[in-house]
């Protein structure tokens, strides 16, 4: 599709921190970033955010009350946000995850795109994974393409990171020297281990609190180093990526940390997302010099602090290239919302494991 108009479109993400959903709009013609509109934050109610975590971890048929309650939160918060940004010509819906077991070739995405592009008459992209996975993905992570965007964007010309610090951790490492996302060497991208969900969970079980604002609990306490030489057990880190991770995977984190005192539990499960990227850097071919960090970690300054002490060259909020780290996945999926409409590839080899390129996606409705 030579000379493809560029789009105003509407990327929506709610992640495994489970706080509320981003909404972002990009104008892309699926290649190249034209501009960054503006974005939004809705968070959810306690309500909201209690019957998403009920459902968290259940799987199709399991619960069938749970997931209805929670599937409505979703498209009711997404419809509502989406009302705010007026004229949009596409959205980008990458719903909520409830559980994802890759290895078994299984996924639960919670969220209908067909009843979000009925509720907001705008036609919607959304179930990215399914066509992935069923050429042998992980499903996941799904932003790489968008950040090789980025990295090109902002004129970098030597491999980089792209670090994203949600409930889980993933990365990217980008060259941008590559002519295109799903060209041999232009991605290696996975899900490095744990992010926020141990702390904020840590947090909301002992304290009531959502998560460690700026870190400051974590400031006070020392790393429990034992706690973390336990963790890095994990069979996973002797996979080499692609992988994909749940939420779930590293529940014994928790558990680790239950007889710590408040600030040293905080500190540690802080240091953990550190520790588990530089226990990857085995398995990278080229280590990268700059590290952008995005999500609520790049929020958080001691999170940001272990980062530094424990990764080579600079690591850098990815503010520091032009980028809005806290709405970079939801303008992901509205690149990749465009990408879809035009048969162009979202995922490839070296970014979920998949046997060829692949173009996933469903659009809702299917005329125009």
């Amino acid at each position: 599709m030579k000379g493809f108009a560029p789009l105003r479109v509407l990327g929506l993400m709610s992640g495994t921190s489970m706080d509320g959903v981003d909404g972002a709009v990009l104008v892309t013609d699926g290649e190249r970033i034209t501009a960054f509109g503006p974005s939004a934050f809705r968070p959810y109610t306690a309500p909201e955010a209690a019957a998403l975590a009920a459902a968290q971890g259940l799987w199709p048929g399991e619960a069938p009350a749970r997931i209805r309650a929670a599937e409505q939160v979703i498209l009711e918060s997404h419809r509502a946000l989406a009302g705010q940004f007026g004229a949009i010509a596409l959205l980008g819906f990458h719903g909520q995850t409830l559980a994802h077991a890759p290895a078994a070739g299984r996924s639960h995405q919670l969220g209908d795109g067909a009843a979000l592009a009925a509720a907001t008459g705008i036609r919607t992209v959304w179930d990215f994974r399914t066509k992935d996975m069923a050429a042998g993905g992980c499903g996941a992570p799904l932003a790489p393409f968008f950040h090789w965007a980025c990295a090109r964007r902002a004129g970098l010309a030597e491999p980089v990171a792209f670090l994203n610090l949600g409930g889980v951790g993933n990365l990217t490492v980008v060259n941008p020297a590559a002519a295109t996302p799903d060209s041999p060497g232009a991605l290696l991208a996975f899900d490095t281990g744990p992010a926020n969900a141990p702390l904020n969970d840590l947090m909301l079980a002992r304290l009531g609190r959502p998560f460690d604002e700026n870190g400051m609990l974590a400031a006070r306490g020392a790393v429990h180093a034992p706690v973390l030489t336990r963790l890095l057990r994990h069979p996973c880190f002797a996979r080499p990526p692609p992988r994909a991770l749940d939420r779930h995977d590293f529940h014994a984190a928790l558990d680790l940390v239950a007889d710590l005192p408040d600030a040293a539990a905080a500190a540690t499960l802080t240091a953990l997302p550190a520790a588990c990227v530089a226990a990857n850097l085995c398995h990278l071919e080229t280590v990268p010099n700059r590290w952008f960090v995005c999500g609520g970690g790049a929020r958080n300054p001691r999170m940001m602090f272990e980062l530094a002490r424990r990764l080579p060259g600079t690591v850098a909020p990815a503010e520091a290239i032009g980028l809005n780290g806290d709405m970079l996945e939801a303008q992901a999926f509205a690149y990749l919302a465009v990408r879809v409409l035009r048969g162009l590839p979202t995922s490839a080899p070296g970014t979920t494991g998949c046997g060829r390129p692949v173009s996933g996606g469903r659009i809702s409705p299917l005329s125009a």
